[in-house]
């Protein structure tokens, strides 16, 4: 059992009041907010130890150089990678997709070859394929999904050949909330000696991760989804295939040495990490990192499934409100409309009840263009959210339909 309200004193933002109204953050899936543990371990490293990392030999960069790697191997347990070098710290899961299309799958990539997406995919997993698609003359096959917002697998098998050069899958949907089947698609892509990237930004703030169960080729993350600061994220990829990558940038510490003539590269995971780093991001991710480990992954995921159950069999019951994406697997996202209202209108009622939700495409207009609407409103659950929330989701809903009737 979670003590809630322990726990949401942990949460400053939480305790304030919008348009009068106590505040229900209902927002999460977009960007989760920060406990006062990860506030204080960014602000300690401003006020303490403020230094770059990695080339100084005082204190200062000492103790900011500890605390950084420190993080590097907290990511590492998080994920239950073998290494700190498999992890590679980034400025979110679109900057890992970028440099692993860029680094990992362009060399290898010719005109008349595929890379395998699904239709639920966020804009950050479908884009950069797009790019190198142009680049280069490969082509973009897509994995069909169903109108419960379900992966459609019927046709994988053909889907998955010899001109697929990677196969790049959202762990869960963020617009639908939908847990795909990715240990599944794994196997069948590694039987095909097909590699396998997961976005999982949708994933770790809602359940345990682990890459060496799952057999991920790649696994890429966002901190300020998982409670940690904006600017932060983490590539894992499997050793030999990071060994055998071209770096993705040049610059400062990714090297060993430099002259007019050659450039020698540094070692993982250093050789991905151009530049001064966000390292106070990264600190932040750590303390995140305790945080959630420290009050049960596991515990964490059980009370927001709660929350989900009971939003849902509410909505359920209301008239004139359609959940886009029933799928029977789902993790803390609930999408609806409200027939007769646009779901801008949706939001901007639901906050003049100090109510936070996201309405638009939630950068996934694929998903929209199927169900032939234009977008949904979006609650999405974190732990630190109560049932008299979800009673705050309804009521704006009944709110809603009120005004517009």
């Amino acid at each position: 059992m979670l003590d809630l309200q322990t726990i949401r004193n942990d949460f400053p933002i939480l305790d304030q009041e919008v348009n009068g109204f106590p505040l229900v953050y209902l927002d999460n899936a977009a960007s989760s907010q920060k406990p006062i543990q990860v506030i204080d371990a960014v602000a300690n490293y401003y006020r303490h130890d403020n230094a770059n990392v990695h080339r100084g030999v005082h204190k200062l960069s000492q103790r900011a150089t500890d605390a950084y790697e420190g993080s590097r191997s907290k990511v590492r347990g998080f994920l239950n990678a073998k290494s700190d070098k498999e992890i590679i710290f980034v400025r979110g899961a679109t900057e890992a997709i970028n440099l692993i299309a860029q680094s990992f799958v362009r060399p290898k990539l010719n005109a008349g070859d595929e890379i395998v997406i699904s239709h639920m995919e966020h804009h950050a997993n479908i884009v950069p394929w797009q790019i190198l698609c142009e680049q280069t003359g490969a082509s973009l096959k897509i994995i069909p999904m169903t109108t419960a917002g379900e992966l459609d697998l019927s046709t994988i098998d053909e889907l998955l050949n010899d001109r697929t050069k990677i196969l790049a899958v959202g762990h869960v949907s963020n617009a639908l909330g939908t847990i795909n089947p990715i240990k599944d698609l794994i196997k069948k892509a590694h039987a095909k000696d097909i590699p396998v990237l997961i976005d999982g930004a949708q994933a770790v703030p809602h359940m345990i991760v682990d890459v060496q169960d799952l057999e991920c080729d790649f696994y890429v993350f966002s901190g300020h989804k998982m409670f940690a600061p904006t600017g932060i994220g983490a590539l894992y990829g499997k050793q030999d295939l990071l060994e055998a990558m071209p770096p993705w940038q040049g610059g400062g510490d990714m090297i060993l040495s430099v002259s007019f003539e050659h450039t020698q590269y540094n070692e993982l995971p250093y050789k991905f990490e151009a530049g001064t780093p966000n390292i106070a991001g990264a600190i932040g991710m750590g303390a995140a990192i305790d945080y959630m480990q420290g009050l049960g992954i596991a515990n964490l995921a059980q009370h927001e499934h709660a929350l989900l159950v009971a939003a849902t069999e509410k909505v359920t019951a209301l008239d004139g409100v359609q959940i886009i994406g029933t799928a029977k697997q789902k993790a803390s996202v609930l999408s609806f409309m409200i027939e007769g209202v646009h779901p801008h209108d949706v939001g901007t009622i639901f906050d003049q009840q100090g109510v936070a939700i996201r309405t638009g495409h939630h950068c996934a207009q694929p998903v929209m263009q199927f169900f032939g609407i234009p977008a949904t409103a979006r609650a999405s659950f974190a732990f630190y959210n109560t049932m008299e929330e979800v009673d705050a989701l309804v009521d704006g809903i009944k709110k809603v339909q009120e005004l517009f009737a």
